[in-house]
Formats: C-alpha cells, sequence, structure tokens
C-alpha cells in the first residue's frame, strides 16, 4: 500500500513539473512572439503612428525595382514622415534602374523634404540617385561621380574556333541582335553601339549639368568618368558638404521647417517572402490548447497585414467584430 501511495505522489509532483514547463515554455514562447513580431510590425508600418523622419537606404547594385517604387509611394503618403534621408551605398547598376530609382525619388520630393546622404559610395547609377535630391551630403572618405556610361559583352569567337563550333545566324537585317558574342564585331554593329552609349552618356550629363548647376568648364573635369572622394567633390559642386547623417538632418530641420529631433525611422521595401510570427504563435498556441490566445494572436496578425499593405497603422479596421 504505502508503495502506491509513494508512486502517486510521484507521478504527482511529475504532472507538476510537467505542467509548469510546459507553461513556462509557453510563456517563454510568447515572449519571443512578441518580441520578434514587435520588430516586424514596426518594419511593417507601426513606427508610421510617430512623427519621423524616414530612412530610405540604397545599397548595392542598381536595377528596376517596383519595390523601391510603392516604398516612395508609401513613404509619400504618410503622415506621420516629416522629411526623407536618401541612404546611399551603391557603385550604381543598369541606366534604366538608376533612371527609375531617380524619378521615383523626385516625384517622393513633391510631397516631402528629402535630403542625401552618402554612406560609402554614390558611383554611376548611385550618383544618379544621390541627384535626386536638392542637397547631398557626404563623409570625406565617400566615393562620388563616375559620370559615364558602360557597355559590355563577350567576345567568344576564340573559343568557339577552338572547339569547332560555329554558329550561323539568319537575320532581318545586318545590325539585328548584333553585338553578338559568336561573330566579330562589324564596325556598324561597333559604331551602333558607340551612337546609343554617347546618347545616353549625353543624357548623364545633362542631368548632372542641370541638378548641380555646373558650367561646362565644370562638366569637363566631372564628367570623364573618374571617381571622387567625398572631399574632392565639394569644390567640385559634386557634393554639397562634408558631414554625417546628423548633418544631412540638420539641414531638412534648418532649410525646410522639419522639426527638430525627430526619430530616424527606416523604411524599407516589401518582403515577398515575410511571414507572420503571429500567425505561428496562434497555431502553437491551438497546440497547446490555448484557444482565446491563438485568437487573440490571429487578429494582431490580421491586423499587421493591414498596416504592411499601405505603410501606416490603419484607423478603419474592419476586422474587429
Amino acid at each position: 500500500m504505502s508503495i502506491d501511495a509513494e508512486a502517486i505522489a510521484d507521478r504527482r509532483r511529475l504532472r507538476r513539473k510537467l505542467s509548469f514547463w510546459r507553461v513556462a515554455g509557453f510563456l517563454a514562447l510568447i515572449v519571443a512572439v512578441a518580441a520578434i513580431g514587435y520588430a516586424a510590425a514596426d518594419r511593417a508600418g507601426y513606427s508610421a503612428i510617430q512623427n519621423q523622419i524616414a530612412r530610405i537606404s540604397v545599397d548595392g547594385v542598381i536595377t528596376g525595382d517596383t519595390r523601391m517604387a510603392d516604398l516612395m509611394r508609401r513613404v509619400g503618403e504618410s503622415s506621420a514622415v516629416s522629411g526623407v534621408v536618401i541612404s546611399i551605398n551603391s557603385p550604381g547598376g543598369t541606366t534604366t534602374g538608376s533612371e527609375e530609382l531617380f524619378r521615383n525619388i523626385r516625384r517622393l520630393a513633391e510631397k516631402k523634404p528629402v535630403v542625401t546622404f552618402v554612406d560609402g559610395t554614390a558611383a554611376s547609377g548611385g550618383y544618379i540617385t544621390a541627384m535626386a535630391t536638392d542637397y547631398i551630403v557626404a563623409r570625406e572618405t565617400s566615393i562620388v561621380g563616375s559620370v559615364g556610361v558602360l557597355f559590355q559583352y563577350p567576345n567568344l569567337t576564340g573559343l568557339m574556333d577552338q572547339i569547332g563550333v560555329k554558329v550561323e545566324a539568319v537575320k532581318s537585317a545586318p545590325l539585328k541582335a548584333e553585338p553578338n558574342p559568336f561573330t566579330p564585331t562589324t564596325p556598324e554593329a561597333q559604331a551602333a553601339m558607340q551612337a546609343v552609349v554617347n546618347d545616353t552618356f549625353e543624357w548623364f550629363k545633362n542631368l548632372v549639368r542641370e541638378r548641380r548647376r555646373l558650367t561646362e568648364a565644370d562638366m569637363a573635369i566631372v564628367s570623364t568618368g573618374r571617381i571622387f572622394s567625398g572631399r574632392q567633390g565639394v569644390p567640385l559642386k559634386l557634393v554639397d558638404r562634408i558631414g554625417s547623417e546628423r548633418d544631412a538632418v540638420a539641414w531638412l530641420e534648418r532649410e525646410k521647417g522639419v522639426a527638430k529631433d525627430l526619430p530616424i525611422r527606416d523604411w524599407e521595401p516589401r518582403s515577398d517572402r515575410d511571414i507572420s510570427i503571429f500567425a505561428m504563435g496562434a497555431t502553437v498556441a491551438d497546440l497547446f490548447g490555448f484557444e482565446r490566445v491563438a485568437e487573440t494572436l490571429r487578429r494582431t496578425s490580421a491586423h499587421a497585414e493591414i498596416a504592411r499593405l499601405d505603410g501606416l497603422l490603419a484607423v478603419w479596421q474592419p476586422l474587429e467584430k
């Protein structure tokens, strides 16, 4: 009898321990979900309820990206954003992608005061992006410039000769699909591509001339395709002043009437791979039998999705019963 009583007591103690660790584990999960969810919600747009300066980062190679256009639209429509810092660290990219980004920033500038901060490199297409604002601040050792256009293509004719392969083509005109990596480039094809490069280069130079108010003598120096340091860029008028992001913000405050000491918030393009942390937490809560907690997390997940769609904390909440 005593053995049975002791066994029963052991089972009860074990159940209490299991219950304790289940509750402790679930509470830890809730804390983790809340912490990660807060960060996700802040990125999705919850921070937009607070007056702020938005930071839009342009990093890496620039290509056409509809998500950036959407981001500019959301920032422009946010009543909480008082000004925008375009933070650039890019060596450039495609001319079409750079042109698109330039146009998007110009449209944003019609709605919000915007300033550029070169936090590393703004070369070629990166400098096209920098010129989209009316004021450029760069670090002393930043890289700017590289005003020029490049078109590259491989020449595989030597390799094709070695392996004994010849590519035949029937074309509607001699310059169709030229240059062709499988055949020597003809003088006519070379001239056609040079004409495209020259025309795009003129577009680039006109953009620099107009946006930076440079004379022909100034243009002769900055349009050789070379890069300049931030320090060199100031007397060349490629950069307005040397400084930090704080100096860029100070210009917004001084010249554009932006309120002082506003927090700077990162705004990012939407990601197709974003997942709802709250929804994951709801699933786990269901597994533990916490139905009311699961419902609360699902409701929070739905509201987070609404905020993510327009970059703002929605006032109208159709999901409320």
